[in-house]
């Protein structure tokens, strides 16, 4: 099987490239963590833009971590999947699942921004990453939590997703830029030739690196 992506850095990259009409505009770009955080790293460097992330997590299903049966974001809002049941996440299941990554939410919050409040997306151009999509669960969450907060555009950028779930995530951005759609898709993982576990730590580096960094530009921008 011949993998799409080199890695996150290259993915990202490539997703600068197809992002091009953002750059000068100062987009927001907001990641998904951990994984989506280099991708987006890169794409705010391209782009000349302001990194930060967009808190999720996906709701698992009983007995199968790996699989997503909804999502939440950091107010509650909370996606279900239309195949919840079937997984068997009844009512009672998703109500303990919800409180244990609304809690896991609070406390990324308070490690990977401790100084600051996020990144307000209000009318600018806002470019929600990660690093694929396979139930779109998360995707969801994350498009409806900063819609929530009025950009004037609201961007999903992806490198690679299944075809179905790039159907179900349309109508919550205005565009959606994906570079690959295989119909053989199974796991994002096997679309990338490294693909590391990323470290809370990592994420917390390359956010303050990239908006140390910017500092310079925004401020020659309000002069």
């Amino acid at each position: 099987m011949t993998r799409i992506f080199d890695s996150r850095l290259d993915a990202g990259r490539r997703l600068a490239r197809a992002l091009a009409a953002y750059r000068g505009r100062n987009p927001l770009v907001l990641a998904i963590p951990r994984g989506a955080v280099q991708i987006g790293a890169a794409i705010a460097r391209g782009l000349e833009g302001e990194l930060d992330v967009v808190l999720v997590r996906k709701l698992r299903a009983p007995g199968n971590p790996e699989f997503a049966v909804g999502a939440l974001d950091e107010g509650g809002w909370t996606y279900i999947a239309g195949h919840a049941a079937m997984a068997g996440a009844d009512a009672a299941y998703l109500a303990k699942e919800k409180a244990t990554q609304l809690e896991l939410l609070r406390r990324r919050r308070a490690q990977y921004t401790p100084a600051r409040a996020a990144a307000d997306p209000a009318g600018r151009v806002a470019i929600v990453v990660d690093d694929g999509i396979a139930t779109g669960a998360s995707m969801i969450a994350a498009l409806h939590s900063v819609r929530a907060r009025q950009p004037a555009r609201l961007v999903c950028a992806v490198p690679v997703a299944a075809p179905d779930s790039l159907e179900r995530i349309g109508p919550y951005a205005d565009e959606v830029v994906c570079l690959e759609a295989p119909e053989d898709f199974d796991a994002v993982g096997r679309f990338y030739r490294k693909f590391p576990q990323v470290e809370d730590d990592e994420v917390v580096a390359m956010l303050a690196a990239l908006n140390r960094s910017a500092l310079p530009r925004r401020h020659a921008r309000l002069g």
